[in-house]
């Protein structure tokens, strides 16, 4: 009913895929056969850069820096659905439009609800 045969479409992209596999796994067993493995102690301590420690690398950030950072993901994100909508501008008719408007509209939305709130500090 169902045969087991691959699709000659996707026999470029196996053989890709094996490739990339092949080449990495030769690449990395190369490595290990050849670069020289001479560990000490000061290599082998965190933070190879020579300087001791002299606290502990877990350090609290006031909540503030995490609302920024959230707030850059979202939007950043956000902005990347303007892409294909400007791409395709030329071919959407009135509801394409009308949809980006809403879009665009939400997202100024919270841009504004935001720089109100205090989070974004423009000043």
């Amino acid at each position: 009913m169902f045969g087991n045969e691959i699709p000659m479409n996707y026999l470029p992209i196996l053989i890709f895929i094996g490739l990339t596999l092949l080449v990495s796994t030769v690449s990395l067993l190369i490595g290990k056969l050849f670069r020289p493995n001479r560990p000490y102690r000061a290599k082998l301590a965190p933070y190879e850069s020579g300087s001791p420690l002299f606290q502990d690398a877990r350090v609290q950030f006031p909540l503030r820096y995490y609302i920024i950072a959230m707030l850059f993901v979202i939007f950043d994100v956000e902005v990347v659905f303007l892409y294909p909508w400007a791409v395709a501008l030329t071919a959407l008719d009135v509801a394409g439009i009308l949809g980006m408007g809403f879009f665009l509209f939400i997202l100024i939305i919270g841009f504004w609800y935001e720089w109100k709130k205090g989070a974004l500090e423009w000043d």
